[in-house]
């Protein structure tokens, strides 16, 4: 068994590094189709050509593309992505900067999405009738609306009419803890609503199909106490689609967080490609590329293990 788990774990880690690796060489291709040099980008419009040509033979723009991708590459491990051509600054602190305010805002908005679907879900699941067609409706149109449409209108109810929270900006952690729960509120509610809606509809679907299970039908018959059926057993087995669930969710908050950090004026990492994308800023696309690439697979391992530890059959392969 501890072999079994030791050879899964090394293949994961593998295939995670290969993935890693591919990404880095796409970002890096990327990168040198967009139009323009570094020298172009970082001296501006004005400069002249023997200028420009100076900056990209400084920077390496002109040896052969495997030369510059493996210099890149072994800086890149030792976690120095280069220099901003746009401002000057390290790409590295940068990113770690922004890195925690989108990571806050992803797992804050995960955590509220995992509670509210699966409190949602287990009531549909249970209660059927009219309260299962109640949440499917509001779940429904949670889902279509658009997160910038909620986020525009609990701006408007809860920073504009109420000033229960702050309508825009980030506060960070070590300033003022209270004051940073208070920063992330609106932009974390904004996006637990889809969320939530599909976490709950996920919810209800595996919990009815658990609530059919012999063993479910048994617990029942022997008077076990009806929050354990629910509750311990049959949200247990349960869990594997629901835990996929909450991960894909995280992954899908992390990605696609652009919208909620250009709403809620967030200096996170969707607001970082925007701005190095729209200046060809190319160090800094490439780093976080890579940074949310490695995000993500990190997710998807430790959901793969979840996975493997809550499923007995694949626990025993």
């Amino acid at each position: 068994m501890e072999v079994t788990m030791a050879l899964f774990i090394t293949r994961r880690l593998l295939m995670a590094l290969a993935t890693v690796l591919v990404v880095a060489v796409l970002a890096f291709l990327l990168v040198h189709a967009m139009p323009g040099s570094p020298g172009a980008v970082s001296l501006g419009a004005g400069a002249t050509q023997e200028a420009i040509d100076e900056v990209n033979q400084r920077l390496g723009w002109n040896d052969p593309l495997p030369v510059q991708f493996f210099t890149w590459l072994g800086a890149a491990v030792q976690g120095d992505f280069g220099i901003s051509l746009i401002d000057g600054r390290s790409v590295t602190a940068d990113l770690a900067s922004r890195l925690p305010v989108t990571a806050s805002l992803a797992a804050g908005a995960t955590l509220l999405s995992a509670v509210l679907g699966i409190a949602l879900g287990v009531t549909a699941a249970v209660r059927g009738g009219s309260v299962d067609r109640i949440i499917g409706g509001v779940c429904g149109m949670a889902v279509a609306l658009p997160a910038f449409w909620i986020g525009i209108i609990f701006v408007y109810l809860l920073a504009v009419q109420s000033s229960v929270f702050p309508a825009t900006g980030y506060v960070p952690f070590e300033v003022s803890p209270q004051d940073w729960a208070l920063s992330l509120a609106l932009p974390v509610i904004t996006l637990a609503v889809g969320g939530g809606a599909f976490i709950a509809r996920q919810t209800r679907a595996s919990m009815l199909e658990a609530l059919q299970q012999e063993h479910i039908r048994t617990l029942r018959a022997t008077a076990t106490p009806t929050w354990k059926i629910l509750y311990v057993h049959a949200l247990r087995y349960a869990s594997l689609p629901i835990v996929a669930g909450i991960a894909l969710q995280f992954i899908q908050l992390f990605g696609g967080s652009v919208i909620a950090e250009q709403l809620f004026a967030m200096p996170g990492l969707g607001q970082a490609v925007q701005t190095s994308v729209s200046t060809h800023d190319a160090p800094s696309v490439q780093g976080v590329v890579v940074i949310a690439t490695v995000v993500v697979v990190a997710v998807n391992l430790v959901l793969e293990l979840a996975t493997k530890f809550l499923d007995p059959k694949l626990r025993a392969s």
